[in-house]
């Protein structure tokens, strides 16, 4: 269909009068200039085993749910539903749960499951098993945000995989979850790992010489086809054998699709830096607790 004259010239306008809606965010310039949550986008966050890659992005989902009462629905089958739900309390109300009292715990897990549904995987699931049954939670319950953990571990569909092969096999799964993002007004978020080769890239220089260097898009198990597909890409890092450095979690905005609804890419090396508080209970930003930062938010409805 070919697009609608006065359609492309309303928009048009819009952009240049500035007013279009822009993505949400947590209430840090710092931040907000870079990173900004939006309906519908598709979300590469990717990142070397063991960095952390599921807990920011929880973190960032419960920022989320607090501050713009987002709700998310999480397949994970590389972390427990209970972990997972741990981390969410934990996180909610800054506490391990061996310093909450049962009341704490009881009332943390209500809240947890008023804007969190955690998917328990007891089998393999491929891509269209996950997006059945996303479709049928976001009938009975409607959700924002999806969370697909991660791509490496769902199985293959044998019989597509005969038709295209693996390379357009995954460009033609990349595709139906960028489609089912847009179709169901979702933000899904795909977590990914690199090749084995990106694990042999150390740090030339500086003071993390010698450590595993952060994976790049280019890097990303299947390539460059997965962030060409994104809205979003998201390279998560941390340094994690650095002596002191190690609880210092990094985020790379390295594709914004749209900067126009806010968010842009962050300066070569200078990426977004988050702190680990005490007990794994939540992060900080130059010494700011990120939960705790009561800036006004403006919450838009989309």
């Amino acid at each position: 269909m070919i697009a609608n004259l006065k359609t492309l010239e309303n928009k048009i306008l819009d952009l240049k009068y500035k007013r279009i809606k822009t993505g949400l965010g947590i209430g840090l310039d710092e931040i907000d200039q870079y990173l900004r949550l939006k309906p519908a986008d598709y979300v590469i966050a990717y990142g070397h085993s063991n960095v952390g890659k599921t807990t920011i992005l929880i973190y960032l989902f419960v920022l989320w749910a607090v501050k713009h009462n987002w709700r998310f629905l999480i397949w994970s089958s590389e972390n427990t539903a209970e972990s997972i739900a741990r981390r969410i309390i934990e996180f909610k109300a800054k506490k391990p749960i061996d310093k909450m009292t049962d009341t704490e715990i009881s009332d943390s897990l209500d809240w947890c499951n008023s804007y969190f549904k955690i998917i328990d995987v007891n089998d393999m699931y491929t891509f269209k098993d996950v997006l059945d049954e996303a479709k049928s939670v976001k009938d009975a319950w409607n959700y924002q945000g999806l969370l697909i953990d991660p791509y490496n571990s769902l199985a293959n569909d044998k019989e597509l995989l005969k038709v295209y092969g693996k390379h357009e096999y995954d460009y033609y799964v990349s595709s139906e979850f960028r489609l089912f993002a847009k179709k169901y007004n979702i933000t899904l978020f795909l977590n990914a790992h690199g090749v084995t080769e990106a694990l042999r890239r150390l740090e030339k220089n500086g003071e993390y010489k010698d450590l595993p260097s952060p994976l790049s898009q280019a890097s990303i198990e299947g390539g460059g086809k997965w962030s060409n597909r994104a809205d979003l890409c998201l390279g998560l890092h941390r340094y994690t054998t650095h002596p002191t450095d190690w609880m210092y979690s990094f985020i790379r905005v390295e594709k914004v699709k749209e900067i126009e609804t806010g968010g842009r890419p962050t300066p070569h090396n200078q990426p977004i830096k988050l702190r680990m508080m005490p007990n794994n209970v939540g992060f900080e930003f130059c010494g700011k607790d990120l939960l705790e930062e009561n800036k006004q938010i403006q919450k838009i409805k989309f």
